[in-house]
């Protein structure tokens, strides 16, 4: 056996993923705009893509030339060969997804045109716009002795032009086109509904601009920058370390590009010397004929409201029936245990928890920790309430949450200026989990009430993101996650922990004892199972087990939305494997852990995949689920997603996925699924609380 026949390279298969992303663009199943936004997202995943792994292989390939990683002893040179060719491949398709999009959305009423489809009319209203409006806010800048080559922003767009002088000589015309300070979409007059994008607007007339020259040749670029950034290896202890994380994100715009994005052909000469400019070899080079943006999409979308057929169908998160609105929270979570599924079920129960807790004399305390939140987050200003009352608000903002930090300094300002006391996570590990303890003295007694999650504290993603909460009363968990507290509150890591999982060294090991306890069984000619819902699975000692435990006889079934490095189905190996990924309407983000069946069954979620990052370089939290009702909804919800034949697709031995089709069985997407049970549930209990308000009359 070879490595490649049950590896896949990381970075290889986080492709393939974003490639599931790009089929959904293809796919006429879904309405046009939301076809759109997955065009869009498609570009945005692999903006932070080269941002963050290309450029950490373009690091590691210049510091260590011959590390291989650890699955298909891939180095880092021959990672980004392979990269490449395949972005190349991907984006060839992206242009032609756009094309046939673009179509769609002129046929459905707004057209997004150039200069080869306007009339003379037209043409002479986009110039008079182009003088007035724009020529008189652009920056262009001739590249000279005198006038260096511009810093180019990360992602931003530019036209750039080849200048002819009278006497042969050639110099590099550069305009931004993304200043913010006119609109991207530039209406046209006509009966239609039509516009054009304002950097084809400036590169149409960029002579107009560059007087005296001779346009030799135009484009527009667009550069996107490294954005790996080690802000632990920057640290120096004597800086606050929120101004540092400051400064850091300041770095970070300026890093070195690690792509350039063409809109036009341009000669190999000049786009060398763009490059050489860039310091960037030209192997990092794309030329497509999409659009360098694709954001705005977003308001086409919005012109197209009043088309309801070319969106999903509206849903909104449903009222939860295990909760009683009209009951306090905290005391309802004490008789039972509560499990809350969004983006089916609404974060409300959670919020009135939190808000509860803020105006509840006999608590004493809130700890959390923080690692994305909203931008109007009602998270934060609950906190921010408890702690104007009185309450002892402790709060973890992890500051290296990537993309976020900048909010997550301003919230963190906001809950030191209110009273609550802030850390900002651990030296060399990120706080990635999603834990909550409220603590109360009732009678003179300590309560613990604990809230546990796979998703963040976000009231938006909670809209948009498949997530699971668990609050609990179990004082053995409420103590556990007091001690997790604690030591982080002391710059440390838990080591010991009975009832959670606690990364960095208290859950790999445990979720190796516990693939090994299947084993055991196996083993013994007993029924053995395995069942686990995560968005990544990279951790080799994992990996390594579950094919051990495959060899064993265990049956394991994975449903793991993006990368997998794992291949199912090779005989000897990983036969008694299956594997699926779901991508569809919201982004699949839930963990969910299953080991055995029937009695000795134990059901967890929590907030890690099984990425080596999540389970020995960050602070991770997963949760037993004891609730019998609970554990058997748990078990429901991944019996429907291995059940889905609508927006599934398979990991074959091949390394390829193949997606599911209904066949002769009834469509199943399990998303859709679940929102009609949410509400279903919801105006079933709504029916059940009519009638006994008419039998109380």
């Amino acid at each position: 056996m070879t490595n490649e026949t049950i590896f896949m390279n990381r970075e290889l298969s986080w492709l393939k993923f974003n490639e599931r992303v790009l089929e959904e663009a293809e796919s006429e199943k879904n309405p046009l705009c939301e076809r759109l936004t997955f065009a869009s997202i498609y570009q945005s995943n692999l903006d932070e893509f080269f941002m963050v792994r290309v450029g950490s292989l373009i690091d590691q390939m210049l510091v260590s030339k011959n590390v291989r990683e650890n699955k298909t002893g891939m180095t880092a040179k021959e990672q980004i060969q392979a990269i490449l060719a395949r972005v190349a491949k991907l984006n060839r398709r992206k242009d032609a997804v756009y094309e046939n999009l673009m179509d769609e959305v002129a046929q459905a009423g707004i057209r997004l045109v150039d200069f080869r489809k306007i009339g003379k009319k037209e043409g002479k209203y986009l110039e008079q716009y182009f003088d007035a409006e724009i020529a008189p806010l652009i920056s262009p800048i001739v590249v000279g002795k005198r006038q260096p080559f511009p810093f180019l922003k990360n992602k931003s767009i530019y036209a750039v032009v080849v200048l002819e002088k009278k006497n042969g000589k050639e110099k590099l015309g550069i305009i931004p086109c993304s200043s913010g300070v006119f609109p991207r979409l530039v209406q046209v007059p006509g009966e239609e509904e039509t516009y054009m994008l304002a950097e084809e607007l400036i590169l149409h007339f960029i002579a107009k601009v560059f007087k005296g020259y001779f346009v030799k040749a135009k484009s527009l670029i667009r550069v996107t920058r490294n954005a790996d950034i080690d802000a632990d290896a920057l640290y120096d202890e004597d800086l606050d370390y929120r101004d540092f994380m400051e400064e850091v994100i300041k770095k970070r715009k300026r890093l070195l590009p690690v792509r350039l994005e063409f809109s036009r052909e341009l000669d190999g000469d000049i786009v060398d010397k763009i490059c050489e400019h860039l310091d960037l070899d030209s192997k990092y080079v794309f030329r497509g004929s999409s659009p360098l943006d694709l954001s705005f999409v977003f308001q086409i979308q919005d012109s197209l409201r009043n088309h309801p057929e070319l969106f999903y169908e509206k849903r909104v998160p449903q009222k939860s029936v295990q909760i009683d609105s009209k009951r306090p929270i905290l005391e309802q979570i004490k008789e039972k245990d509560k499990l809350l599924s969004y983006p089916y079920e609404s974060i409300r129960p959670f919020l009135d928890m939190l808000s509860e807790a803020a105006n509840d004399d006999e608590v004493v305390s809130i700890k959390m920790t923080l690692y994305r939140v909203a931008k109007q987050s009602k998270v934060v200003e609950a906190l921010i309430d408890a702690a104007e009352n009185g309450k002892d608000v402790l709060v973890l903002v992890e500051l290296k949450a990537r993309f976020d930090e900048e909010n997550n300094i301003e919230w963190s300002r906001r809950l030191e200026e209110a009273g609550c006391t802030v850390i900002y996570g651990l030296d060399g590990y990120k706080v990635h989990s999603k834990l909550c303890l409220i603590t109360k003295k009732s009678n003179g007694k300590i309560e613990y009430y604990t809230q546990i999650g796979t998703g963040n504290y976000n009231e938006k993603t909670a809209r948009l993101y498949t997530d699971l909460s668990l609050m609990t009363y179990d004082q053995e968990i409420g103590e556990e996650a007091a001690a997790i507290f604690q030591a982080l509150f002391m710059g440390e890591a838990v080591r010991v922990s009975k009832k959670l999982l606690v990364a960095p060294h208290c859950l790999q090991n445990r979720l190796l004892d516990m693939i090994e306890e299947e084993i055991r069984h196996a083993k013994k000619g007993e029924e053995a199972y395995i069942g686990v819902k995560i968005n990544s699975l990279t951790d080799k000692k994992l990996i390594d087990k579950l094919v051990e435990a495959s060899q064993a006889g265990v049956k394991i079934e994975l449903v793991v939305r993006g990368i997998c490095c794992l291949i199912p189905g090779v005989e000897g190996y990983t036969e008694n494997i299956r594997i699926i990924s779901i991508v569809g309407r919201f982004l699949e983000h839930s963990r969910i852990y299953i080991f055995g069946k029937e009695e000795r069954q134990k059901v967890y979620i929590g907030s890690a995949d099984w990425m080596t990052r999540n389970t020995v370089r960050r602070v991770e939290v997963a949760v037993p689920v004891e609730d019998p009702d609970l554990k058997l909804r748990l078990n429901e919800m991944f019996i429907t997603m291995l059940s889905d034949n609508v927006q599934a697709r398979e990991l074959n031995s091949n390394g390829k996925y193949r997606r599911l089709q209904p066949g002769e069985e009834t469509p199943l997407n399990s998303q859709e699924f679940f929102y009609e049970r949410a509400y279903e549930a919801a105006e079933n209990q709504d029916r059940s609380k009519a009638v006994l308000h008419a039998e109380e009359i």
